[in-house]
């Protein structure tokens, strides 16, 4: 093999890498929350991460949708297994569970978790100055 085919091919595999990212990268994320009414972890939750979730890097990368649990399931959601707490967080990547969090832990363990599943998919986080 000579240079320029060397270079020719290089330059092949690193445009399939990046278009294999940017795939990746545009695949849509989005964060559940399956609620009740009456359950006071989840009012809880809205009262203390509610109004900046939107706000924040996490927001932007995975906006929530939340479903009352006593009503179905949007047929567009595909679960790994049934809820069966309140609040539960659903990590869904193209409609599909990939990750969840059971209960409301606290904001500080809230925002790890999200984190670390957020970090297992992949998904980018645009740092802003908060």
């Amino acid at each position: 093999m000579n240079k320029a085919s060397f270079i020719i091919r290089l330059a092949i595999a690193a445009l399939a890498v990046t278009l294999i990212s940017a795939a990746s990268a545009r695949a849509e994320v989005r964060l559940v929350m399956a609620e009740e009414p009456g359950c006071l972890w989840c009012a809880r939750w809205h009262e203390e991460i509610g109004p900046i979730y939107p706000k924040t890097d996490e927001g932007a990368a995975a906006p929530l949708r939340r479903v009352n649990l006593l009503d179905p399931m949007p047929s567009d959601i595909v679960l790994a297994r049934r809820i069966n707490f309140t609040p539960t967080f659903i990590l869904l990547v193209e409609g599909v569970e990939t990750n969840r969090i059971e209960g409301y832990p606290g904001d500080d363990f809230f925002w790890g978790l999200l984190g670390q599943m957020l970090e297992r998919e992949g998904v980018i986080l645009a740092k802003s100055d908060k």
